[in-house]
């Protein structure tokens, strides 16, 4: 007979806190590592804002409706519309560099 696994949740880290605390880390790395790993993320976050801004750019400029952008970015017209509309979470990085690429857009990496 197989033993049921428990997978029941211990502890949940409220959306404002330190995952990193919870995880055991002393106070000051914890709150380094917290400080850091926010820095992180806003910069993928403005990355991908910068790169839906390009994207409706090019569709104004193409004056498609968001149905014919979904044709050539081969995506669904509300996946475009969660684009023009910078629903960042919904987004990696790569999947707008490839809408980018099939709009006929390079997209070049500088690290300064």
């Amino acid at each position: 007979m197989k033993e049921d696994i428990d997978v029941a949740s211990r502890h949940i880290t409220p959306a404002d806190g330190n995952g990193f605390a919870d995880l055991g880390f002393c106070e000051e790395q914890a709150q380094h590592l917290h400080a850091d790993s926010q820095a992180k993320i806003a910069q993928t976050i403005a990355l991908k804002e910068q790169l839906m801004t390009e994207i409706g750019n090019w569709i104004a400029l193409q004056n498609m409706r968001q149905g014919d952008a979904a044709k050539v970015l081969q995506v669904s017209r509300p996946r475009v519309s969660d684009v023009v509309n910078k629903k960042t979470d919904k987004f990696t990085l790569d999947a707008l560099i490839l809408m980018l690429s099939l709009a006929g857009k390079q997209v070049k990496l500088v690290v300064e």
